[in-house]
């Protein structure tokens, strides 16, 4: 046993260093996650290690929408029921869920893969926002609504794709605030949201 560790085995240490990488759990957790993988079956553990691995690997993005997808379009952009010519902007594959759960939306998305943030170092060039804005110049797109959360960095990338895409002749909308200010979508609750997209709003009217 190293003497600088309070772990019994270095194999241990090293599953909880790992495990205590992930987003919001301790190294308390972590140890408890890695002492309930080390009872389980070998099978089960491998199952659950490739199943990880797989995930990073294979997994692709919708060549459409940007969208996490296992082809090489998602089941929504590949879906002829949906509304092609409606576009609804959101932060992430999560947004993504939270709309579809209230099965109030039967257009398509446009997944950002994150919002302008220049105190995090993100600025447009990092998200997908020219290809949406070819969308449009290139007339597929009627409506675009903008679904980002409603925070100071929501506002500033709605804001940055409005003055992107104004020219063209496309109808831009946001979801009502019914979603409250700094709230973040994937929180808001079915109903709230459904709301919200069902009584969406001209942009320019909340400049």
């Amino acid at each position: 046993m190293n003497n600088n560790s309070k772990y019994p085995s270095l194999l241990l240490e090293n599953a909880v260093n790992e495990l205590s990488w992930l987003p919001g759990v301790g190294r308390k957790t972590a140890l408890r996650l890695a002492l309930f993988l080390l009872k389980q079956e070998k099978d089960d553990v491998r199952r659950f290690a490739e199943t990880i691995r797989a995930l990073r690997d294979e997994i692709r993005y919708c060549s459409v929408c940007y969208n996490i997808s296992d082809e090489a379009v998602c089941e929504i952009c590949s879906n002829p029921r949906r509304d092609h010519s409606v576009v609804c902007v959101v932060e992430s594959i999560r947004d993504v869920m939270a709309i579809e759960n209230t099965q109030q939306y039967s257009g398509i998305y446009h997944v950002l893969g994150g919002i302008i943030s220049p105190m995090d170092g993100v600025g447009p060039d990092d998200l997908t926002i020219m290809p949406l804005v070819d969308k449009v110049r290139r007339g597929e797109v009627k409506e675009v609504i903008f679904a980002l959360s409603a925070t100071m960095e929501g506002d500033t990338t709605n804001f940055y794709i409005f003055r992107k895409i104004k020219e063209y002749d496309v109808s831009v909308t946001t979801i009502a605030r019914g979603v409250a200010v700094g709230d973040e979508l994937e929180y808001a609750d079915e109903v709230t949201l459904g709301r919200s997209l069902v009584n969406r709003l001209p942009f320019e009217k909340t400049l």
